[in-house]
């Protein structure tokens, strides 16, 4: 038996990003997947971001990730979405080059020292007397670790779902994994099983573009990596098109053909990410539905159509997609299906995502049930984190709420649990405005340098915009005289101020910025684009900041409060047995999180606060 410091099943997001987090730490790390071909594979839709989504990348860059690197390295059209609003809900958004994507992803795993990339089926894990991990594989050959990282993705005992036909595999037709689940109940480990789905792949040539909305990307905006020195060129564009009454008469007349309604799919599938169907029925008051069409990779014709993921028959689906404007004549290359899969109950895991009965286990990704490449890397860079820690014999590290979307998505999972794959949204984060996608790095890369992630090279970058930045509140500290922004200021539709004012001031003028003072008086020409932009943002909303860190400072105090892990949740008389069994079976770490259990009412939290306080009192008489 080989034995490694560490072994991490299952190459897809999380576990790039747990392998590569444990080797650039030196531990000797096997990272075991069923197909060299699936690695860091996308499965549905071919782009890095969107929504929540994009912060998370950034996060997942300034500890010290490589997804924020790969995107960037692979991006054929790059976009922030909701510009029209405000900086708390605007995120990056890529077209990736699926093929790219891939190869360039197992080329950085593959030239990582103390990696060891290897094709196989992980069948069983056993613990042995010394608390050794050891995984068996279908070819019954077997790896000694300390510590094991899941990230399974939707393969454990998965199925496509078409209609009524259905074929026991992983997404895209690649092999599954049917007795790993097995393995994880016997160690006592409760699973459950949901469902997600893709829409189907068209040909390019096949596809009316003439009659369709053109999607452009965007060229001045931040990359998605702190590290990414050049801007990144846009190499392909998007489509937009629309369902209409005719494709909905389509979806009604065949409902009863749809898995979903037959009772085929036992999975639940996700709420904010439904098939075309379920948004028929569900929103039967729309008359149309957005469709984008995305290319896949620079090197095929194939076409993603976005917002059209269904699992009808193979010949409803085609009635469907010829529906619709500009795909009249379009030849489907892959057709729509649904998958459902097995993952675990999160809340069996700690905020560090080890398993809290069997110590030494780690669970990341879509087996935590989530959904989205980029919550499934980011809980692999935090499981690989401290799986690195516990080897080292360290503290882990555990993000909160007010330190970035990570913290949100974490707690959320590991404290309210999930009964649909979990997606993370901006609303989910109380402190948006202060967790932004453009201050990622000043919220989380000194934490990643303690970690041991971020090198000497992302360490300088990261201390040359904290110097441009000093530098460029002193720039905005000049002041002008009336005179001098008379004609500025009536361009712009704002009164006149009464005496001099200084280039802060006017930046908290609602129609003006700091790239119009720029134009207009030329003072932030040495300074580079993301500089200037997160300067505004600080400047205009300086008073919003202000109060979203007050609240954080609130946040932290019930945070702080720590809860002893041998505490007895049902040995007080005060708590209800409602909270006292809820509060027992998630066993948090302190007040805060106790606070956001679904069933512990703020009643609850106030004994608890008493009890606990009253506990580490007379433990400390004892001692």
């Amino acid at each position: 038996m080989e034995k490694f410091d560490a072994i991490v099943i299952g190459a897809g997001h999380a576990g790039c990003e747990a392998g590569l987090a444990l080797a650039r730490k030196g531990h000797k790390t096997l990272l075991l997947t069923l197909s060299l071909d699936a690695v860091a594979f996308l499965a549905c839709n071919p782009s890095i971001g969107g929504t929540a989504k994009g912060q998370l990348v950034s996060e997942i860059d300034a500890l010290g990730g490589e997804m924020g690197v790969n995107i960037d390295k692979t991006l054929i059209q790059l976009r922030m979405l909701n510009q029209g609003k405000g900086p708390a809900v605007q995120s990056l958004r890529a077209q990736a080059d699926k093929e790219e994507y891939h190869s360039e992803m197992k080329r950085t795993l593959e030239n990582c020292e103390n990696l060891f990339l290897k094709q196989g089926e992980a069948i069983d894990i056993a613990v042995d007397e010394n608390g050794l991990k050891i995984v068996t594989t279908a070819l019954e050959q077997k790896y000694g670790a300390d510590v094991v990282v899941f990230a399974t993705g939707v393969y454990l005992k998965s199925r496509i779902i078409i209609g009524d036909w259905t074929k026991d595999c992983g997404p895209n037709g690649f092999s599954n994994a049917q007795l790993l689940s097995n393995s994880l109940q016997n160690l006592g480990i409760k699973l459950l099983r949901f469902k997600t789905g893709t829409p189907a792949r068209i040909n390019g040539r096949s596809i009316d573009y003439s009659v369709l909305e053109i999607q452009p990307g965007e060229e001045q905006i931040q990359n998605f990596s702190f590290k990414t020195k050049k801007k990144k060129k846009n190499r392909a564009v998007c489509y937009l098109t629309y369902t209409n009454e005719n494709t909905h008469q389509i979806i009604r007349d065949n409902l009863d053909k749809a898995p979903m309604y037959s009772g085929l799919i036992k999975g639940v599938g996700p709420r904010y990410c439904p098939s075309i169907e379920t948004k028929i029925v569900r929103f039967a008051d729309k008359d149309r539905h957005q469709l984008f069409l995305e290319p896949e990779s620079l090197s095929t014709q194939e076409v993603y159509i976005q917002g059209f993921s269904t699992s009808m028959p193979a010949d409803v689906q085609e009635k469907m997609i010829h529906s619709v404007k500009g795909l009249e004549k379009a030849e489907i290359m892959r057709d729509s299906y649904a998958i459902e899969y097995d993952c675990i109950e999160p809340t069996q895991l700690l905020p560090t995502l080890e398993l809290k009965d069997v110590k030494g286990l780690f669970f990341a990704g879509q087996i935590n049930g989530t959904s989205g490449y980029e919550e499934a890397a980011a809980q692999g860079l935090i499981a690989g984190i401290n799986a690195a820690l516990t080897l080292e014999g360290k503290e882990p590290i555990v993000l909160k709420r007010s330190d970035g979307y990570i913290g949100v998505l974490i707690d959320d999972i590991v404290t309210k649990g999930t009964n649909e794959p979990y997606r993370m949204m901006t609303s989910r984060a109380e402190y948006r405005l202060f967790l932004r996608q453009d201050n990622a790095d000043l919220r989380l890369t000194e934490i990643g340098r303690e970690v041991g992630l971020v090198d000497d090279a992302r360490w300088r970058i990261f201390q040359k915009k904290k110097r441009e930045l000093d530098r460029i509140f002193k720039v905005i500290e000049t002041k002008f005289k009336v005179d001098e922004v008379k004609a500025f200021y009536e361009e712009n539709g704002e009164s006149l101020p009464k005496e001099s004012v200084s280039v802060k001031d006017m930046l908290k003028r609602s129609n003006i910025d700091a790239f119009k003072v720029d134009k207009a008086f030329g003072l932030f020409g040495d300074f580079s684009f993301e500089i200037v932009n997160e300067m505004n943002i600080m400047v205009k909303y300086e008073g919003y900041l202000k109060q979203q860190k007050d609240e954080i400072e609130k946040f932290k105090k019930n945070e702080s409060t720590l809860i002893p892990a041998d505490f007895e949740y049902k040995k007080y008389h005060g708590l209800r047995l409602e909270a006292a069994e809820k509060l027992a079976e998630i066993k948090p770490l302190n007040i805060g999180q106790a606070s956001r259990i679904s069933g512990v009412s703020p009643a609850d939290i106030a004994v608890l606060s008493v009890l606990v306080k009253k506990f580490s009192e007379e433990r400390k008489g004892e001692e």
